[in-house]
């Protein structure tokens, strides 16, 4: 009798609810293009605007402000140019300063030439250094047009919650704009636009239960806005051409919707079987690493180092034992290479890290089994100096 998999690698993606999985379903029974104007047109835009309207009440903002795109890759690339419009006139950033930690669609730069980009560099805990951002930031020549910063809310591998607001506070000051990427912390923390004081926020259905192929960037406002990345049709007031994909729209919507319910509660319950998993795992190896943990984390994230144990050895070995995990980014997991946010961190990148990421789906059974699986792989490592 094959054994139960347990499912442990939701910050790579969530499972697709049943709810969102309908919602889909009968978005594919509609015949209508949301750009035309008939009936069938109509009820496939009306569909679009309520989507819309949920993926804006999921951080606060206004829905009028919220981009529809492929993914938070795409809204990433959309953001993070210097070629902007202030209404209708052309308005240039000057250089682009992104933290050393962010996922690859923004540490990447977008459309930002390599040398007009800057990273600022985190704590040995895996915090955004603000001091060394307000110095950058003192810095930035004032003639070569506007500072752009990328600050994560929540980081993809450690799960440590970053100072956007404070970084926002420096960043305002001297003029220039701040994108956020939100991706993790959406339905794993309260996301308030207005509270994190964030000029652009990036977020993706699939890591809310959604579907895969659909993310949004959100403004605070619609004056200032990037030049498009997608021409087209018009479609999204011109911000993002092309047809939309009405199902996954849709079922971002309701993903959206769903992951505001319960937030609370939801998250003391993953954050305590997270504790309780972390807990079982130092008592079968007192020497593990956990990357974060002394700071605020979001609390289904658990990103170790297993001391003579290389993380894609051990991303093997577990998921031989049934248990799916993530060496690092699930976009860069399937090569083999040193994680940056351990670098960044100045942590012995050469072991790697794995992360282990719960959803509203695992249970205390699967927690047991999973610290159970850890102590079989842990007891099987070879003595200090001998990594596998």
């Amino acid at each position: 009798m094959a054994h139960k998999r347990i499912y442990m690698d939701w910050n790579a993606t969530a499972p697709l609810m049943d709810a969102v999985r309908e919602a889909m379903i009968d978005a594919f029974a509609m015949p209508g293009n949301p750009s035309s104007v008939h009936g069938e047109g109509r009820a496939a835009r009306a569909l679009v605007e309520k989507a819309r309207r949920q993926v804006a009440a999921l951080v606060g903002a206004n829905p009028q402000s919220v981009v529809l795109t492929s993914s938070a890759t795409e809204a990433a690339n959309l953001v993070l140019t210097p070629h902007w419009r202030m209404g209708r006139s052309p308005l240039s950033l000057g250089r682009l300063y992104v933290s050393a930690i962010e996922h690859p669609a923004v540490r990447l730069g977008g459309r930002f030439a390599p040398d007009r980009i800057t990273e600022i560099p985190v704590t040995p805990r895996g915090v955004t250094d603000l001091a060394r951002l307000e110095t950058l930031l003192a810095e930035h020549p004032v003639e070569a047009g506007l500072p752009l910063v990328a600050v994560m809310l929540a980081n993809n591998e450690t799960g440590v919650v970053q100072p956007v607001a404070e970084a926002a506070r420096l960043v305002h000051a001297k003029g220039g704009l701040i994108v956020v990427d939100a991706v993790q912390a959406v339905g794993r923390m309260a996301v308030e636009m207005d509270a994190l004081d964030a000029d652009f926020l990036l977020i993706s259905a699939h890591k809310l239960g959604g579907p895969k192929g659909a993310g949004a960037l959100i403004a605070r406002g619609e004056t200032l806005m990037p030049e498009p990345l997608i021409r087209g049709g018009g479609q999204e007031k011109g911000h993002r051409g092309g047809t939309e994909n009405l199902a996954a729209i849709a079922g971002f919507g309701v993903a959206a919707e769903l992951a505001q319910k319960d937030l609370i509660n939801r998250n003391l319950h993953v954050t305590s079987l997270r504790d309780r998993l972390e807990a079982g795992m130092r008592a079968a190896a007192p020497d593990l690493i956990i990357h974060g943990h002394d700071v605020a984390r979001i609390g289904n994230t658990c990103f170790f180092t297993l001391p003579g144990m290389k993380a894609e050895t051990g991303q093997i070995a577990f998921d031989l034992e049934g248990l799916a995990l993530s060496a690092g980014a699930a976009c860069s997991s399937g090569k083999v290479g040193q994680s940056h946010v351990l670098t960044a961190m100045g942590q012995d990148a050469q072991m790697g890290g794995l992360r282990l990421s719960l959803g509203p789906a695992t249970t205390q059974e699967d927690i047991d089994a999973a610290i159970a699986i850890f102590a079989r792989i842990a007891a099987r490592r070879r003595p200090a100096g001998q990594a596998a």
